[in-house]
């Protein structure tokens, strides 16, 4: 009551529009009064037509009588239906039928009545064209009542925030984009306003959908003075190929526009669909065709079996938990020696996978003794290796700690899982162990020579399977996030060389497919999967400036540092003299590698170890060099070593 007193008072203080939004709803008392005065002038209105046409009413001597009886038995019928209950503001069909249930069932009460009136006195109470026209006038206006009201909120709303609303142009015309389209109109609480619609087609130029206009794409953007009307498109991924968010995308920023994604059509089916809408990121230019993924070899590789990931707090390490969790295993065990990304990696997990069991240890794998008691306490099926030192430039500078994690911690790992039986032994290794020109990229090719040996020493039943791909978006330390972070700070952004480039995979792409490589083969395998088309990061960067408003060197300065010690202009997945063989996946190759023999890699390990603990940097690269003999440096320290003999065995 108080709220609806400052509201009527609003009208009279100035203000209006603000106050009279703060009403919430209004009363039921007050919508009940509204009815009844609604039935009162539908009764009158229908009177009126019949007396103007001369016919004359069943006793009128009773019409007092009549009218009161009319007006009780609807006012009954409201309130078993509860036509007041809904709020008048927010209106839906469901509304309209609850009106139409209590006129309804009060007519048909009254032709009961008539029915008995007649067979008692011979004359129906009430003329039946009065009845109907009643319940058609009563109806429409109680619902006419409804709509006006909720129309009239939406206005003042809308009014209210339309200055600080983002005007959106929808692309598209079919039932997605009009979907969204209503979504829209129907929540104005929501901070964008429909302003039109987008096409490519030509034969819609004086059409209108909702209400609305739509433009012909190549007249829109010619139009200075239209795209002055709008702020943002708008568009849905799904529904769009790459190239044409890619077209859109470059029509709307260059005219200064904002660009935003809609929720996915499986999201539209849910109350908040507006709520998201996105900014347009660089990911969802790179994203590729979801992967198709044989579940049931996968769910048969984990279902109620024990499973290690390693370095499962990671970016990678802890999309492959995710995944597996989804397959219910009897136990997962996640290790990792980051304790703080590990605990909040307990904390996600358990929450969203209440009903799965977990074991977080943190552990450093490069320690044996540590090791062989979990392979001992839990007897594991499977092992995902993903622990691994990463960093190129890192790396260069410290050598011996590449060596430490990446080859000794990984041959740690691959003599337990042959010692304990377990049956598949799953690696992830990098496009940078391809013709290595970094301490990284040959601390990680060194690692697959060493488990590809072991898969036919004596005594050996586990499958030992290394997959290998690209940069993935969004992983911790990656080229996307630090952009990000530069833009974010006013720039510069800074690129190493101008030609640079790389491949992208998703993370969660890369992990479907290291789970699905897990799967296949009789082991020694090395599996490369199809990365598509490499990325200029130049092209990347300028994106990424543009999707957030800025304007490349203009607004965001892009300035080259010059190539890193051991960092290459490009990757590659395959080496010169690599033979590939596909598999019944369509993602996922063979790369038939150069190997060697057990006890060979095993000598040249243990020698690489002794010199990393003693710290001694040039002899742990130049055993590197004997290990993996297409590790040539670049711009790096080591150039020096390619000049010396190899180091004999």
């Amino acid at each position: 009551m108080k709220k609806l007193h400052e509201a009527f008072n609003a009208l009279y203080n100035g203000d209006n529009i603000v106050k009279i939004t703060k009403l919430r709803y209004i009363p039921r008392w007050l919508v009940i009064v509204i009815d009844i005065l609604i039935i009162l002038f539908s009764i009158l209105l229908s009177r009126l037509f019949l007396r103007n046409l001369d016919v004359k009413v069943n006793f009128p001597e009773y019409t007092f009588q009549k009218r009161i009886l009319l007006i009780g038995t609807n006012i009954i019928f409201m309130y078993v239906f509860k036509t007041y209950a809904g709020i008048i503001r927010h209106s839906t069909f469901f509304d309209f039928f609850k009106i139409i249930l209590s006129s309804g069932s009060t007519l048909v009460t009254l032709l009961i009545v008539n029915y008995f009136s007649q067979l008692a006195m011979g004359t129906s109470l009430y003329l039946y064209p009065n009845l109907f026209l009643y319940f058609l006038i009563s109806v429409s206006i109680m619902f006419f009542f409804r709509m006006i009201t909720k129309q009239f909120f939406n206005i003042l709303i809308d009014i209210k925030g339309a200055s600080s609303k983002v005007r959106i142009a929808v692309v598209g015309v079919g039932e997605a984009s009009v979907a969204l389209a209503r979504a829209i109109m129907h929540n104005p609480n929501y901070p964008y306003r429909l302003q039109g619609f987008l096409t490519g087609r030509s034969d819609s130029n004086r059409a209108l959908l909702l209400g609305y206009k739509i433009y012909n794409k190549n007249q829109f953007f010619a139009s200075e003075k239209l795209i002055k009307q709008f702020d943002a498109v708008l568009l849905i991924k799904e529904i769009m190929t790459k190239q044409e968010i890619e077209e859109w995308m470059t029509l709307a920023l260059d005219k200064g526009l904002r660009v935003l994604k809609a929720p996915t059509l499986s999201k539209m089916r849910d109350s908040d669909l507006v709520g998201g809408i996105s900014q347009l990121q660089i990911e969802d230019l790179l994203n590729r065709k979801p992967i198709k993924i044989e579940s049931e070899d996968v769910t048969k590789r984990h279902f109620e079996k024990n499973v290690l990931v390693t370095g499962g707090a990671g970016s990678i390490g802890s999309e492959i938990v995710r995944q597996v969790a989804q397959f219910s295993p009897s136990l997962i065990v996640v290790l990792d020696q980051a304790e703080s990304p590990l605990y909040e990696l307990e904390l996600e997990l358990i929450e969203k996978f209440p009903h799965q069991k977990f074991k977080f240890v943190l552990a450093d794998i490069s320690n044996s003794y540590r090791l062989e008691k979990v392979f001992e306490d839990y007897q594991f099926s499977m092992v995902y290796h993903a622990a691994a030192y990463k960093h190129v430039p890192l790396i260069e500078e410290n050598p011996h700690e590449a060596i430490f994690v990446n080859i000794l911690g990984t041959k740690n790992l691959a003599l337990l899982s042959k010692k304990y039986k377990v049956n598949r032994f799953v690696m992830v290794s990098t496009d940078k162990a391809v013709n290595p020109t970094n301490v990284m990229g040959a601390s990680k090719r060194a690692a697959e020579l060493f488990v590809q040996s072991l898969q036919n020493s004596p005594g050996n039943t586990t499958k030992f399977i290394t997959t290998r791909f690209g940069n993935v978006l969004g992983s911790n330390g990656s080229v996307i996030p630090h952009f990000r972070k530069q833009i974010e700070k006013g720039g510069p952004v800074t690129i190493t060389h101008p030609d640079i480039i790389r491949y992208f995979m998703t993370i969660p792409e890369a992990c479907e497919l290291v789970l699905q490589a897990g799967t296949m083969g009789n082991g020694g395998e090395i599996y490369v999967f199809d990365m598509g088309e490499p990325v200029k990061i130049l092209d990347l960067a300028k994106r990424m400036i543009k999707l957030s408003g800025y304007t490349p060197d203009v607004d965001i300065k892009i300035t080259f540092i010059g190539l890193r010690p051991g960092e290459k202009l490009y990757e590659e997945l395959l080496s010169n003299n690599t033979v590939t063989i596909p598999t019944h996946h369509e993602k996922i190759l063979i790369s038939r590698d150069p190997l060697m023999e057990f006890e060979e890699v095993d000598i040249l390990c243990k020698q690489i170890i002794l010199a990393a603990v003693k710290r001694d940097k040039l002899q742990v690269v130049r055993i590197l060099k004997t290990i993996v003999q297409e590790f040539i440096s670049n711009n790096s320290e080591f150039e020096i070593l390619d000049r010396e003999p190899l180091v004999e065995e």
